[in-house]
């Protein structure tokens, strides 16, 4: 269906762009504070579907939901894409050289790369490959099951108050510790439960096999590598900290690396091959020649962005954009075939060629892996959306058109909040055992300014690449490794939290009929997935609002 009468609406417009932004403001607290970003679409799809019900009074369309929840969703990974790499700038003290307009031009630069990028790219991903694309499979399926009603905003809305009304509570107030067991004292490990309903949620939403790994990693780096060590006296605390974060930074590398070289690398000649075969054999029409040419001048305009506003030069900004085109199709392969998007890695990859080919300053490559970053960020949301789009019936023009509307949105509020964090706590408040931990942003700092343990590093990617081949979670692994342990405790909790209502719910649920039995499930995952969502937005929420009143009563200061 090629219509995009009723399916790009006013009404959806606005309602994704308010979502937009919730959840792109969310997004960035959560990828700073926790180092991790759950996809935000199914969610983005269940409330797409229970607001434009509410608005049409039952009139809406499944099309018009899925383009609506297309544009809500499309800020959270351009937010990723800022949050896993600028903050490194503060980390290494360049605060005072990157500011908002400059992670605004990042951001639409990103942003305007992915976006020509995916028009390329679909129809290959999309109606050629055969892949699955998991997350879109997901939304899809979701907004065909949904007939969402009142109780969908109740439990939503209800769990963002909780989860707002306890962080004020935690933080403003000071009413609630922000840890318990906090007094345990064990050398070299940040021992305690996070009292945050945001982290638990984290653990519920990622789902109890890949919590549990990453608390595995965490339990033997701090207690194997680090206590373990050091009381064996092969080094000393400092030293075993040093190697416990360039082991999780390798074992998280060697998992980015592991998705080209598996799920990427063997089918790009075979991509290409069959996309030089399409192009030879296929006239080009008025209208292709008239966006391919609309294509060509907004990548040569961020060219020249990239040259001039961001002070790149000529060869690197070539290579940037020339090579952003090759890291979009590997962020669309990987989203593909594992629902894993490992945006920074690409980032890092394109960064390391830029420096072998230039000298610019580490600020500038800051800028150069955060540009990608964010393409390929927007490449993976918009290939799952795209994939829902074509489950669904959905117009490939309506979703894109939205797209680049949600981008956009997305693209100034997450330099608003980041602008406002950074303001209101400081460059000092980034970095692992910090009030942000930013852990994929100091994975890229620790690249440009040097790692802290080479051999630990090099064993943790060698070792990365190796467990992703034979299908272990190496990522979830070296998260669990290189965050601070009582971040790792905390999300298990919120798995084992998952364990135990889904228990509940099989048991009680027992001598129903295999009908109603399916429909209690459906109903029980969502209940979890948007009460989580509630836990995660509200606490998230109330955070980015403290730092924006932070920054008003120092400006009225």
């Amino acid at each position: 269906m090629d219509s995009v009468k009723g399916q790009l609406t006013l009404r959806g417009i606005v309602i994704g762009c308010i979502g937009c932004a919730l959840i792109t403001a969310s997004s960035v607290y959560i990828a700073l504070r926790m180092g991790a970003l759950p996809w935000p679409i199914v969610f983005a799809a269940i409330i797409s579907l229970f607001f434009l019900k509410a608005v049409s009074r039952g009139k809406s369309t499944l099309n018009e939901a899925n383009v609506t929840h297309t544009v809500m969703s499309a800020g959270a990974m351009v937010a990723g894409g800022l949050c896993f790499t600028i903050p490194g700038i503060w980390m290494l003290g360049y605060a005072d050289q990157v500011g908002w307009a400059e992670m605004l031009l990042i951001a639409l630069s990103g942003v305007a790369i992915g976006l020509v990028c995916t028009v390329a790219l679909r129809r290959h991903f999309i109606e050629d490959s055969g892949l699955e694309f998991p997350i879109g499979e997901a939304a899809a399926q979701t907004l065909k099951a949904g007939d969402a009603g009142g109780k969908t905003g109740a439990k939503l809305f209800g769990a963002m108050g909780f989860a707002g009304v306890y962080t004020v509570l935690r933080d403003l107030l000071g009413a609630i510790p922000s840890m318990f067991l906090g007094n345990v004292s064990i050398p070299g490990v940040v021992f305690g439960i996070y009292n945050s309903p945001m982290m638990l949620a984290v653990g519920f939403l990622v789902g109890t096999g890949a919590v549990a790994v990453w608390f595995a990693g965490g339990l033997f780096a701090n207690f194997g590598i680090i206590v373990g060590g050091s009381a064996a006296g092969l080094w000393d605390v400092s030293d075993g900290q040093s190697i416990v974060s360039s082991l999780g930074m390798g074992l998280m590398m060697g998992a980015g690396f592991g998705v080209i070289f598996k799920n990427i690398v063997p089918k790009a000649a075979s991509m290409l091959r069959r996309q030089a075969a399409s192009s030879a054999s296929a006239e080009a029409p008025r209208r292709a020649r008239l966006g391919a040419g609309v294509m060509a001048l907004v990548v040569a305009a961020v060219a020249l962005v990239l040259c001039f506003a961001l002070g790149l030069g000529p060869v690197p900004a070539v290579i940037v954009v020339a090579l952003a085109w090759v890291a979009t199709a590997m962020s669309a392969q990987s989203v593909g075939q594992t629902g894993i998007d490992p945006m920074e890695i690409f980032g890092l990859i394109v960064l390391l060629a830029v420096a072998a080919a230039s000298d610019l300053p580490q600020v500038q490559l800051f800028f150069v892996a955060a540009v990608v970053s964010v393409a390929c960020g927007l490449a993976g949301d918009v290939m799952n959306d795209f994939h829902a789009g074509h489950v669904l019936g959905t117009s490939p023009k309506a979703q894109w058109v939205g797209q680049a509307i949600g981008a956009v949105v997305g693209a100034l509020v997450a330099v608003a909040v980041m602008v406002a964090l950074v303001g209101a706590y400081g460059p000092d408040a980034f970095g692992v055992g910090k009030e942000f931990v930013s852990a994929q942003a100091s994975v890229v700092a620790t690249m440009v300014s040097g790692i802290p343990s080479v051999p630990a590093f090099a064993a943790g990617l060698v070792v990365g690449v190796a467990l992703y081949f034979v299908g272990f979670p190496a990522m979830m692994l070296g998260l669990g490794v290189y965050l601070p342990f009582y971040m790792s405790l905390t999300a298990f909790l919120g798995a084992m939290a998952k364990l135990v209502y889904d228990a509940v719910c099989k048991r009680r649920d027992k001598d129903l009929s295999e009908q109603e039995r399916q429909r209690r499930q459906l109903d029980q995952a969502e209940t979890g997935l948007v009460v989580s969502s509630g836990l995660l937005g509200g606490e998230s929420i109330v955070g980015v609002v403290a730092a924006f009143i932070v920054i008003g009563m120092g400006i009225a200061g």
